[in-house]
């Protein structure tokens, strides 16, 4: 029976066919029921009958196309061989080309992925309506092909503003900026009116590509169509801002809108905050949001989750779970992450498993989260456990895996470990995650931290791509390994390839200066900093206080704190530090009682500085009560380092039975440093027999530490015990002790020069040479005596006089005072301890010369001017 050219139906059904259908299919199958009743009993037209077929169309195109499904269904027992065989033949003998079918049809298509089909079926649609032409402009859109979008639309004979919105859309997804706007702009030129989906497409795309610009001349447009009442729109709004981080515009907006707020749009305001680190205001949202009586879903929990998390809100987290629990998306595997994710950052690890175990199937975006907090809460081998179980189970260990993993290696000081951490090196390569460069920068931040430079170094040189963070860690590498020089040769290639510090690179590089004493390069990447437009932070305040303090420059030090809106413990404790490693300790222990006045807890390292203070100044009674006050007010047990400043004070200060006492009450083990402090009392005081106890101890103790040997052979010679000196050098030589040669050093104009006694390697030695001696006969016509104490080789007096002539700190002095002009400060820094001669004639050189010199020695500052030091001869 053909009907037309478009629609054909032919089939006869078998006898009893009707009869055990309508008794099997009941109610769904009734399309089908009424054409067979009406054909074989009521004999009506067959146009007729299609017609009445025609108005449920839709629902005749289903019972079709699911006849051997329903088929099967029925107990075979039941449903006779002929009755199966007539509706497989009527569903595969049907042909419609209904418009709507095939829409329906072409929608299914391109969004299952299929988009080839769904082309090859647009291509033989007989009929196309609008609908068409959009369907598959949308399709090709979503499927990122948009230049056959781009072709399709042009093709399309009547355009629509959905037609234009769809091609807008297809731009917006795939973040081209410039086309989406330009079509926005041409669709109104031509008298096309966007919809609420035409903004809500472009205010996407400059969310999630942060085009602030562009979605300020969005929101103008709604203004003025009057669709800034639409909530829709709003919600694109307030999401939009928040993600360019103008909260402040998306808080105005969310406030403004007195009606119609979704779920929709309270969640676009919680990750808002949650995005832009308002962990407070994202949770005091979602408080709001559950007062209003609007429902959260499995977008709103995840961002609420988050601020509690980093927020550490445990008790708020724990009733957003109830809420989760009451709202049925225990089981939804986003919420669940972010559940995991919230209890490890919150390190409630119990809880964290026991979400992570509940999951019903393995999610690496939970994994990722459990081993992120074992790592931060330093549950190291708990973090590789679970990726060893992740790699056990050929789950899909991704970029995010990778960089925790190799920061739990990296601060595992087990030496043993590096045979892992490299067999995780290898694993990144094989899965072809090394060029990443998140796992680049954890491969370069890991190798350094174990000492391993030279691999560390191998990987950055291999990186595709570098960042500001792929720089800083080779960088602090460099520098956590004492290796200070390559750290700025760094610094200087990294702004060479054009990459701008952070904060981050600043405090680092500022450390390293301050370790070489670098004042004019620190000075030079200061101003660096403040010409890249870079907003300073408390750690590069912090760096660049300790940076002057330890150049010397103790006035820009206190510039740069007084400066400062905000300080630390740390900013107060570097300004102490500096003023009394500067010879200024009365000036440190008043910085200190201003920091207890300002409500600032003192802390481990503070009372290190603050008995450093009291001990270069020989404040033995203050030194006892910040001593006692560590465990008395502040419960701070006293650690090897505050033992070794309080026995430094006594002993120095000739207290050296008290000092002895004190060493002998530590409630710890003594260890280098602390006898080390003692045996340096009993050298200036001249204590031979406790000093040779001490000394023997450090024998033991520290076999390969020169300091003990020196000290002691020393204390022989100033006593004139030349074989007992000569004994213990001997000793020294035989164990493979070698003592650090003493050198010093200085910096102009960004040039570093070093000096070694009695050192003729300098292109200017000659003349370095002959200004010494006049310096030498210019300040003994002025009073200056060498001091024949510290001339520790046994040979005649002249060869002692020469000797202190040519100590490394006078070569220096002699090459600033040709090299630098009259009002240039000379400064100088030496490796080890300045000796008392040198400290002497220092001093008088600054009177005869009228020069400033500052001389750091291994221990403190020496403010030389007019004769007089900052240390008072107190060293």
């Amino acid at each position: 029976m053909t009907l037309s050219s478009t629609r054909t139906i032919s089939f006869v059904p078998p006898d009893g066919a009707f009869d055990l259908m309508t008794y099997r299919l009941s109610t769904q199958v009734k399309p089908l029921i009424w054409v067979e009743a009406q054909i074989e009993r009521h004999s009506r037209s067959r146009m007729e009958i299609m017609v009445k077929v025609r108005s449920q169309f839709k629902e005749l195109k289903f019972l079709l196309q699911r006849q051997c499904r329903f088929l099967t269904m029925l107990n075979s027992e039941k449903v006779s061989k002929s009755a199966r065989s007539f509706y497989k033949a009527a569903a595969s003998r049907i042909t419609i080309t209904e418009p709507v079918y095939w829409n329906q049809k072409l929608n299914e298509l391109w969004k299952s992925g299929r988009i080839n089909e769904a082309r090859h079926l647009f291509d033989e649609m007989p009929e196309k309506d609008e609908f068409t032409w959009n369907t598959m402009i949308a399709g090709y859109g979503n499927s990122g092909k948009v230049s056959e979008a781009q072709k399709l639309f042009h093709d399309t004979p009547n355009k629509s503003s959905v037609t234009w919105s769809s091609l807008i859309s297809c731009y917006c997804n795939l973040g081209y900026e410039y086309e989406s706007m330009s079509l926005f702009s041409q669709m109104q030129c031509l008298g096309y009116k966007p919809s609420q989906f035409t903004l809500g497409s472009v205010l996407r795309m400059c969310s999630i590509y942060r085009l602030l610009s562009r979605g300020e001349q969005v929101h103008g447009y709604a203004i003025k169509t009057q669709f800034d009442a639409n909530v829709f729109v709003v919600t694109g709004l307030v999401d939009m801002y928040a993600q360019c981080r103008q909260m402040s515009k998306a808080k105005y907006l969310f406030k403004s809108m007195t009606y119609g707020k979704n779920h929709v749009t309270w969640t676009a305001m919680i990750t808002g905050f949650s995005r832009n680190q308002d962990q407070i205001g994202a949770i005091e949202c979602f408080r709001d949001m559950r007062a209003e009586g609007v429902e959260a879903n499995q977008y709103t929990f995840p961002s609420v989750l988050t601020a509690c998390g980093d927020s550490l809100a445990f008790k708020f987290g724990l009733q957003v779970h109830g809420c989760i629990v009451k709202g049925g998306f225990s089981g939804n595997v986003f919420v669940e992450s972010a559940l995991v994710n919230m209890y490890a950052k919150c390190g409630s690890f119990d809880n964290a498993r026991i979400a992570l175990e509940s999951m019903e199937v393995d999610d690496v975006v939970s994994l990722n989260a459990m081993i992120s907090g074992c790592v931060r809460q330093g549950f190291k081998q708990d973090a590789l456990l679970l990726f060893k179980k992740m790699h056990t189970k050929n789950m899909k260990i991704d970029d995010f895996t990778y960089p925790s993993v190799l920061n739990c290696f990296a601060s595992l000081l087990d030496p043993n470990t590096s045979n892992s951490s490299k067999s995780i090196h290898c694993l990144a390569m094989k899965t072809g995650f090394e060029g990443y460069i998140l796992i680049g920068n954890a491969l370069v931040d890991m190798y350094a931290k174990q000492g391993e430079l030279q691999c560390a170094h191998n990987v950055f040189d291999k990186m595709p791509e570098r960042d500001v963070v792929s720089w800083t860690s080779l960088m602090t590498g460099y520098a956590c390994n004492n290796t200070h020089e390559e750290s700025l040769k760094l610094f200087c290639e990294m702004r060479i390839s054009g990459i701008k510090p952070d904060q981050v690179v600043i405090a680092n590089i500022l450390s390293s200066c301050a370790e070489l004493t670098v004042l004019d390069f620190g000075q030079q990447v200061q101003a660096d900093f403040i010409k890249s437009g870079f907003h300073s932070s408390l750690s590069v305040d912090n760096s660049l206080v300790s940076f002057y303090t330890d150049c010397g420059s103790i006035e820009e030090a206190n510039k740069v704190f007084n400066s400062m809106n905000t300080k630390n413990v740390i900013t107060w404790t570097a300004i102490i530090k500096g003023y009394a490693k500067n010879g200024k300790s009365t000036e440190s222990l008043k910085f200190y009682n201003e920091m207890i006045k300002n409500g600032i807890k003192p802390d481990f390292i503070t009372f290190i500085e603050i008995l450093f203070a009291c001990s270069h100044a020989g404040f033995v009674d203050q030194a006892r009560e910040y001593f006692d006050s560590m465990m008395k007010i502040y419960q701070i047990t006293p650690g090897p380092d505050h033992y070794a400043c309080m026995i430094d004070l006594l002993s120095r200060s000739g207290k050296i039975d008290e000092a002895e006492k004190l060493l002998n009450e530590m409630v710890i083990e003594p260890d280098a440093t602390v006898l080390k402090a003692l045996l340096s009392g009993c050298r200036v005081h001249g204590k031979l027999e406790l000093a040779e106890k001490t000394a023997n101890t450090l024998f033991e103790l520290a076999p390969h530490d020169a300091v003990p040997y020196i000290v002691l052979s020393n204390l022989y010679s100033s006593m004139g015990k030349w074989e007992e000196s000569a004994r213990i050098r001997r000793l020294m030589k035989a164990r493979g002790v070698n003592k650090e040669p003493g050198k010093s050093w200085m910096e102009i104009n960004s040039k570093v020069y070093t000096f070694m006694s009695e050192d003729r390697r300098h292109e200017k030695w000659d003349a370095i040479y002959g200004k010494i001696d006049e310096v030498m006969m210019a300040i003994k016509e002025a009073g200056y005596v060498a001091d024949m104490n510290f001339a520790l080789h046994n040979i005649d007096e002249e060869g002692k006089q020469l000797g202190l002539t040519y100590h490394s700190e006078k070569l220096a002095v002699a090459f600033g005072l040709l090299e630098l002009p009259h009002e240039r400060e000379i400064r100088i820094f030496k490796n080890l301890r300045v000796c008392g001669d040198c400290h002497t004639a220092m001093k008088f050189i600054s009177s005869v010369y009228g020069r400033v010199i500052i001389l750091r020695d291994s221990n403190r500052f020496h403010h030389f001017k007019d004769g007089v030091c900052s240390c008072g001869d107190y060293w």
